[in-house]
């Protein structure tokens, strides 16, 4: 019986190369596809004088009467009856400021002090409470936190510029804040509420770089906060409701012991 006789195989011929781009083409961009981040365009806080020493002499002792602090046995945190000015909408002697809270709901909750809604932060906090149980907290009534930091006499550093604080809510010890340098996706939302002075809700996006999934939306709530000076080693920031009218209410106390 005959072998069948194989017809050798042609090889296939590899797919011709694309044709080169002319000098006016323009290669197509993957970003493109991506959705556009805004642009950071927040100004740098500005420098102020540094005060007399008898206007500091005279804010310290305006401080003593108007807050007659108290020793809070569970934190060594001076606690100010400020109810009633709080209704007021003004603490006098006071500054305002800029306050925001956001973060994804299951992951910790930042905290970015501004000068004004325009300008970089010039404190964030990062809180080691989750953002959603903050925010459930401050819906229920009022809400304190205080900030703890060890008093050390041979390093000269102001108070706001401390690493890391041990965290109280409400005198129950809940871990630790820890302060950074703002990231880029902290200058993002700050950007996207550059022309809001106050309000909550949700931001639009995909959320932040690296976050992992499941944390939930990415939600802020921004304040009015009237910064109050006691001394070198203590600040408080109370946050102010529109108008005296009722709503959620939140003290932030920071102190070196």
């Amino acid at each position: 019986m005959p072998t069948p006789k194989h017809r050798p195989t042609t090889p296939k011929r590899p797919p011709p190369p694309p044709p080169p781009l002319s000098p006016n083409a323009v290669a197509p961009d993957q970003s493109l596809t991506r959705r556009p981040q805004p642009q950071v365009s927040l100004q740098q806080p500005s420098h102020k004088k540094t005060p007399s020493k008898s206007t500091k002499i005279l804010r310290r002792v305006k401080s003593v009467f108007r807050s007659f602090p108290v020793i809070s046995p569970p934190c060594k945190m001076p606690v100010s009856i400020h109810t009633n000015r709080m209704h007021e909408g003004h603490i006098h002697g006071g500054k305002q400021m800029t306050g925001t809270l956001f973060g994804h709901r299951k992951s910790r909750v930042n905290l970015a002090i501004q000068e004004n809604p325009r300008c970089l932060p010039m404190l964030v906090l990062e809180l080691s409470i989750q953002t959603g149980k903050l925010l459930q907290d401050m819906g229920l009534g009022l809400v304190r936190i205080a900030l703890e930091s060890e008093k050390n006499p041979s390093e000269k550093i102001k108070l706001i510029d401390e690493p890391i604080w041990t965290m109280y809510c409400n005198g129950r010890k809940v871990g630790y804040a820890v302060k950074r340098e703002p990231t880029d996706d902290d200058l993002k939302v700050m950007q996207m509420l550059h022309a809001a002075s106050m309000g909550a809700g949700v931001l639009p996006g995909e959320g932040r770089a690296g976050d992992a999934a499941g944390e939930g939306e990415l939600t802020y709530m921004r304040a009015h906060f009237e910064r109050v000076v006691g001394s070198k080693d203590s600040e408080t920031y109370y946050m102010m409701n529109p108008d005296g009218n009722s709503g959620p209410e939140l003290s932030i106390f920071f102190v070196r012991v």
